[in-house]
């Protein structure tokens, strides 16, 4: 087995030295953590667990409470690709992570016990329910926590700019002409469905635009499904609307199906625009107009901020709202009556 005196043999640095730069301790200049790092690549050095855990009192694991509603589970794409970010950034700063199952519950187990007997230096929340009971249990733990998409809770938050997102979405379609716009929203329990709520409701008064509530529809969960059954609702309306922002892109794909199976066209009759950017959208017919969430930076400031706090060993407080983009493609147009006036 190569050891770490191997490795600083070869490498021509102490076995302190080498020890630090396999530790990424900050104390070592990149340039000799490069060659230490790429030195004991080549000699196969492979670190002891334990040892490391003795010798920087981490176990370099960090936990994954994955939890919502609509036990969609991993399948859904944004959730997957915040993850996805999430683990190659922690990667980087050399942790690993452990994923808690669902199925704790069933055993007894709490999210938090589990983490705790596995001795993780920190822990990602990605929850959609946030009166969930192991959510709080683990945020007034002492570990370092970090939540994404929630608010109102006391640790560090990352999400994105959802009242700014949807106040977009309304802003665009005001702009190609509708006034008659209404709002699929997610499952009110949801903070993210009731800031995008907000924001809706906050560009229809900046416009001057009243608020019908008939134009307000619960779509619940997020799924295709909801979006299909809230659209239909709004289609049975005396009054239908020109335009419909939808709180996530796989309700909008169920609103667009619900759409065309009573008959009418999209954008040609009623323009649709969601929310997420999930690869779908820009492959269904007609491609869709979305707000694009940025899953990249979203996952990488949560593993920064996870691990300044590990460093730090200080469960610090910190809130940061990631920048959205509105993403044209072709499922919104000017409304029909306009366009006969031309």
């Amino acid at each position: 087995m190569i050891t770490i005196y191997d490795v600083a043999k070869k490498s021509g640095f102490s076995s302190t030295t080498v020890s630090k730069a396999l530790n990424n301790y900050s104390d070592v200049s990149e340039k000799t953590k490069k060659k230490i790092l790429e030195t004991a690549a080549e000699m196969g050095y492979l670190p002891n667990a334990h040892a490391q855990y003795l010798s920087t009192k981490k176990s370099w694991t960090l936990g994954v409470m994955f939890s919502e509603a609509n036990e969609v589970g991993m399948k859904h794409p944004f959730f997957s690709a915040v993850i996805e970010s999430f683990r190659k950034y922690a990667e980087r700063g050399g942790y690993d992570l452990i994923l808690a199952s669902r199925n704790l519950r069933t055993r007894d187990t709490s999210y938090l016990e589990h983490f705790l007997h596995r001795a993780v230096d920190g822990v990602i929340v990605i929850c959609s329910d946030p009166t969930d009971p192991q959510v709080k249990e683990i945020v007034e733990s002492e570990l370092p926590v970090i939540i994404i998409d929630m608010d109102h809770q006391n640790c560090s938050i990352v999400k994105s700019d959802n009242v700014e997102g949807a106040k977009m979405a309304v802003h665009h379609l005001h702009h190609l002409g509708h006034t008659k716009i209404a709002h699929i929203a997610g499952v009110r329990s949801s903070d993210v469905s009731n800031e995008r709520i907000r924001g809706y409701e906050e560009a229809m008064r900046e416009l001057n635009i009243p608020c019908d509530p008939e134009y307000l529809i619960d779509g619940g969960l997020f799924s295709i499904e909801d979006g299909k059954r809230a659209m239909k609702q709004l289609l049975g309306l005396p009054d239908t609307p020109t335009a419909v922002f939808v709180a996530g892109d796989h309700m909008a794909v169920g609103a667009i199906e619900a759409i065309k199976e009573h008959g009418l066209s999209v954008p040609e009759d009623i323009s649709v625009i969601g929310y997420d950017d999930i690869e779908m959208a820009s492959y269904i017919t007609p491609k869709l107009t979305t707000i694009r969430q940025d899953t990249e930076e979203i996952g990488k400031r949560a593993a920064e901020i996870l691990i300044e706090q590990i460093n730090k060993k200080n469960k610090m407080i910190v809130s940061e709202r990631i920048p959205v983009e509105l993403m044209i493609r072709e499922s919104c147009s000017t409304p029909k009556r306009e366009k006969r006036k031309k």
